[in-house]
């Protein structure tokens, strides 16, 4: 494989896709990295110390070291961010999500860089505008909680923006799953929860519905694989890397599968890559989500395929199939 030498800063690189981005870099010859985050959390070590980069710089430092240093990065990749939807203090959020999120960009349009930034489903609240990402949308978006404000509140800072990094893309996620989410606790994928309530009790509980015109397990979102999530941002900075984004596809795309499934599809296949009949045990939401709860995702993709995407997406069933047997397992990294 042929060594790459662009300078490439991942902000986030020690978390869930922030690291997966890290090992795909790594996999296609990108080893002139910088890594970017929190890193005396060491239940993160795993995800990130043993990959390939050139160097690795705390969050809190990261600013003030790229002045003094005078780093020239070729692309920076912000996937960064505090996602904890049940923190409710909104100046976390603001800080990280939003102030930090300002100076990157500030950073790149003054340096002529060009910028991959992560958004976030969680900005279409409860789905009454529909799941398009037209930019005319955006200021009418009413998030549920705030994470998912803070979000929508940078897509629509960047919007008003006349001075741009070289190339860029916010790119609203919608359902990730995958490998080096382990760390994440509560807010892990309901794949990463089934798999362990299987291993424990044999069984796996899913939330009631609440809503009228739900039945339990009936839940429909829009859940994408990391693997697909990594390969998009890595097709979007090759193209800004050789000149082959326009200004023209800059902007904010959704990035889902575009096919919505249901919790209790979800369940089954993990249940079926185990070799094991579904057991699914049904139980009252917790009273602080049923207000900020989201019953229905599904991501419009017509933007990113006019954008010259084409590659497909792994299923719901296939990217189970692969997280189980190849990570989960072992408790493996990507």
């Amino acid at each position: 494989m042929t060594e790459k030498n662009e300078l490439i800063i991942v902000t986030g690189a020690a978390g869930f896709i922030g690291s997966c981005m890290v090992a795909h870099l790594n996999e296609n010859g990108y080893n002139n990295l910088i890594l970017v985050d929190d890193f005396e959390k060491d239940y993160k070590d795993a995800n990130w110390k043993f990959k390939s980069y050139r160097r690795a710089i705390g969050r809190e430092e990261f600013f003030s070291v790229l002045e003094k240093d005078q780093i020239k990065a070729d692309i920076i990749i912000h996937l960064g961010a505090r996602t904890d939807t049940t923190e409710f203090d909104y100046s976390v959020h603001q800080k990280l999500n939003v102030d930090f999120s300002i100076g990157i960009w500030k950073h790149c349009a003054t340096h002529n860089i060009p910028l991959i930034y992560a958004s976030s489903a969680a900005t279409y609240g409860a789905g009454e505008h529909g799941y398009s990402d037209n930019h005319q949308l955006i200021n009418e978006l009413k998030p549920l909680n705030p994470y998912g404000e803070s979000k929508n509140e940078f897509d629509k800072w960047a919007l008003q923006q006349n001075s741009l990094p070289a190339g860029w893309a916010g790119l609203k996620f919608f359902n990730v799953y995958g490998p080096n989410e382990y760390h994440k606790n509560r807010m892990a994928s309901v794949i990463w929860h089934s798999f362990n309530q299987i291993q424990n009790t044999g069984q796996v509980k899913l939330f009631k519905s609440h809503k009228p015109g739900y039945d339990d397990g009936k839940q429909l979102r829009d859940f994408i694989y990391v693997k697909d999530v990594v390969k998009v941002i890595f097709w979007m900075m090759e193209a800004m890397l050789t000149n082959n984004w326009t200004a023209g596809k800059n902007g904010i795309y959704n990035l889902g599968t575009g096919e919505a499934r249901t919790f209790n599809d979800l369940v089954t296949a993990t249940f079926h890559a185990l070799g094991l009949e579904p057991n699914i045990q049904y139980i009252d939401m917790p009273e602080d989500l049923r207000n900020t709860y989201q019953y229905f995702t599904e991501a419009e993709m017509h933007k990113l395929r006019s954008a010259g995407y084409t590659n497909g997406f792994y299923s719901l069933e296939e990217g189970i199939n692969d997280y189980i047997k190849s990570y989960l397992r072992e408790m493996k990294v990507l």
